[in-house]
């Protein structure tokens, strides 16, 4: 998700990053704030100065966001969680934690502390608004301070909302954590609610696409979407974690692969080996040493009518530390490996050689069947 994102700077040991996509809705919010929001608080005002506090005000929203996600990094520090940076984005910001809180405890007081410093700068706001009042500041100063002091509440009010992985989301899997010690199957009903929570958002949206306010409507609509996608992105997370924690590729891996010689053609390969048995990768063998492998995807590459004559040695990818796995390595690592690759299939080596072959397909199965007993 933060492909595009760019580091801005570092608070308190956290990477700040703005994602592209936050370019985007920051455009958007001086737009609406400088042609609606603060022409119908100050009539009066002229179109640079309305301009000037727009920005102002996006950049005071954008303060307050980072504030918010610091909370629930510096908390989440204090409880052991490794945070690696905070990124703002199309949908307002995330505190990247790099492990999962230890116990529901630790959860709800990493999940509150963001809505709670949202409440506490939107007081804050409110009390320097009283200030400015009392000491006679422009209506432009009060009108600034004034909205941020709202829209901080809103934006606490909002992230309470039960949608997982909102903090409101993250508070109610707290509570079921800590009630059931059952991580995943907190996680599971807080996705299931999560779930209604969003296609009600959708239908909302949607009924006020159609009934012709397309620009408020398309919003709920992008959030729900948004929810859906990293709230079962989550729980698939730990269902893997799970399913996998402190199994290593030997377990998974298939023994004793079919593998191909060198010396066989392409058409020996796709009819003997692929064909035969229901395979599209195999390892190239000849006399006990391992060369690399080779798969239908290698093979589309050649094509048809010189299948014949080309040989596995011709084509044949080099083992390298790019395709191949120790055998003992572990299966939470190579899930990692394969997100950073994007490699399916592997080649599991041990100190005599080839000793099986592990793709993701191994760990899927093993997953799917973890999902339909726990």
């Amino acid at each position: 998700m933060w492909g595009n994102a760019i580091k801005i700077a570092q608070l308190r040991g956290f990477d700040i990053k703005i994602d592209a996509s936050w370019v985007l809705i920051a455009a958007l919010m001086v737009w609406s704030l400088s042609t609606s929001y603060f022409p119908s608080q100050l009539p009066d005002i002229d179109q640079p100065t309305v301009l000037t506090i727009s920005i102002i005000a996006m950049l005071g929203l954008f303060g307050s966001l980072l504030l918010h996600e610091l909370a629930h990094a510096v908390v989440a520090r204090r409880f052991g969680v490794r945070v690696s940076g905070i990124t703002l984005f199309l949908f307002g910001g995330v505190a990247e934690m790099q492990t999962e809180p230890l116990s529901g405890n630790t959860e709800f007081w990493i999940a509150i502390a963001g809505p709670a410093a949202s409440v506490a700068i939107a007081l804050a706001f409110w009390f320097t608004e009283l200030l400015a009042f009392f000491a006679g500041l422009p209506d432009t100063v009060q009108s600034v301070l004034s909205y941020l002091a709202i829209i901080n509440l809103v934006l606490a009010l909002f992230n309470l909302l039960p949608a997982f992985p909102m903090d409101g989301g993250r508070v109610l899997r707290a509570w079921l954590w800590a009630r059931s010690g059952d991580l995943l199957a907190s996680t599971r009903t807080a996705v299931t609610i999560s779930t209604f929570f969003a296609y009600g958002l959708m239908a909302l949206g949607l009924y006020a696409v159609f009934s012709g306010s397309a620009v408020s409507g398309l919003w709920p609509v992008l959030i729900a979407l948004f929810l859906l996608a990293t709230s079962r992105a989550t729980l698939t997370q730990i269902e893997t974690k799970t399913a996998l924690d402190g199994r290593t590729v030997a377990s998974l891996m298939t023994q004793d692969p079919w593998t191909a010689d060198p010396s066989l053609s392409l058409s020996e390969l796709v009819n003997r080996v692929f064909l035969k048995h229901s395979i599209s990768f195999a390892p190239v063998v000849e006399s006990g040493t391992l060369l690399g492998y080779v798969d239908t995807q290698i093979v589309h590459k050649i094509d048809r009518e010189h299948w014949t004559t080309t040989i596995v040695e011709d084509v044949v990818e080099p083992t390298s530390q790019e395709n191949t796995v120790p055998y003992d390595m572990m299966a939470l690592d190579l899930i990692k490996l394969i997100q950073k690759t994007g490699r399916r299939k592997f080649l599991v080596v041990g100190a005599h050689g080839l000793v099986g072959v592990i793709t993701l397909s191994n760990m899927m199965a093993l997953l799917n069947v973890s999902r339909d007993i726990r």
